[in-house]
């Protein structure tokens, strides 16, 4: 099988935040959908390895900040090189948050949205989140970027 194939298929790139008692905490995730749009709908899938996927199990609550064109390669070393268990990803990062206390990033955004988790399905080394979209706004009018665009523009 030729793996380059599957990067064909078009992905957005998101940062997932989500948060605890103790935390906040986000990560990298190329995986979310609008499912329905009555009710309005979204699924997100995260790899059970990521922190961010324990606080999401525990507490349903999320946001996704859709990254756009500004977006530097510091954040994907951020969100998606190091784990949130041992630091803190918001510590040199402008944030704001949401109505449901959850942080979005404006600063390389387009929007954000808010879900609530209403069902999960394990699919083997990620979960598959089904969630109940609960805010969301336009940040920007800025490209989301793709995962293609990432690979040719953004990643050394």
């Amino acid at each position: 099988m030729d793996n380059k194939a599957m990067f064909q298929i078009s992905y957005g790139l998101y940062v997932l935040t989500s948060k605890n008692e103790y935390k906040d905490n986000g990560c990298i995730i190329n995986t979310a959908s609008q499912v329905t749009d009555t009710p309005n709908r979204i699924t997100i899938t995260v790899s059970k390895k990521n922190y961010t996927h324990d606080m999401i199990s525990d507490t349903g609550v999320f946001n996704i900040s859709i990254l756009d064109t500004r977006v530097k390669f510091d954040v994907f070393k951020n969100f998606g090189f190091q784990s949130g268990r041992t630091s803190d990803k918001f510590s040199s990062i402008s944030f704001s948050r949401s109505e449901n206390g959850m942080i979005y990033l404006p600063d390389y955004s387009n929007a954000f949205i808010s879900g609530k988790v209403i069902s999960s399905m394990d699919i083997g080394t990620h979960t598959l989140f089904l969630a109940d979209v609960t805010d969301g706004e336009m940040l920007s009018d800025q490209e989301p970027i793709t995962y293609n665009y990432y690979h040719k523009n953004i990643k050394p």
